[in-house]
């Protein structure tokens, strides 16, 4: 059996990293990107290496829509040279940043930020992906528990995220003829460096996430990156177009 590739952008750290040791646990090979951390990026492509994977960092600003065409051309040499192939295998769209702004404190700057990262720069780099992607693969879209419950200060960020919810029910439909699955996953309150490390250093956050969740904790990477390694998987092929929230049952 041909292995398989993953491309996974935001990957240096958080969910990314979690879903690139979790694809490679489970025999698949991975391409991720960093933006700035290149040493961070470096020690996950080591970690998956050793487990007997094949891995690669590149760099990607999410926010340069402009260089997105010499991205996937390094990619497509990259698949050349180190597997001698043309085509991958699985799209993981989970580059981003958090940013708590209030509506009355929101500029457009900020706005154009969020949208390219989030929105904008998601739509145009799947469009230019899927040119190198595998018939019957898997893209996996990264959204928020915000698109369904309100957080002050969210009202930006949430809103990107409900426009990558609805992209992905299109997207299901229109690369249905290729056999590609395309689900969105909404994580809830994550202990991770998101939003300069915003639940993990704030105690009274933490405790209030917790108390709002079913399963009474504030959710980690490892749960995030096992559920995207199985939207990958051949377990999950009948799973289409889904908003899939996992967030331990949280404002129930």
């Amino acid at each position: 059996m041909q292995t398989k590739i993953a491309l996974i952008t935001g990957a240096s750290r958080g969910l990314g990293k979690s879903s690139a040791l979790h694809l490679a646990e489970r025999g698949t090979d991975v391409i991720i990107t960093y933006n700035t951390n290149r040493e961070e990026a470096g020690k996950v492509v080591s970690k998956i290496e050793a487990m007997g994977r094949k891995a690669a960092a590149l760099q990607l600003d999410m926010n340069d829509l402009h260089s997105y065409d010499n991205f996937i051309l390094q990619v497509s040499g990259l698949l050349k040279e180190k597997w001698n192939t043309d085509k991958f295998d699985f799209l993981i769209n989970n580059a981003g940043f958090g940013a708590t702004i209030p509506f009355a404190q929101a500029t457009e700057a900020d706005f154009d930020r969020l949208l390219n990262v989030h929105f904008k720069g998601v739509y145009f780099l799947t469009q230019k992906a899927i040119l190198i992607m595998n018939d019957n693969g898997r893209i996996v879209n990264i959204s928020s528990g915000t698109t369904r419950f309100s957080n002050p200060g969210y009202s930006m960020y949430a809103s990107m995220k409900g426009a990558i919810e609805v992209f992905t029910k299109y997207l299901a439909k229109e690369l249905g003829p290729r056999r590609i699955t395309v689900n969105v996953l909404a994580p809830g309150g994550i202990e991770t460096d998101f939003n300069n490390a915003f639940i993990r250093n704030n105690a009274q956050v933490k405790g209030f996430i917790a108390s709002q969740t079913a399963l009474g904790r504030i959710g980690e990477a490892n749960d995030i990156g096992a559920i995207i390694a199985f939207l990958c998987s051949s377990d999950s092929y009948w799973i289409n177009g889904q908003r899939i929230e996992a967030s331990g049952g949280i404002n129930l």
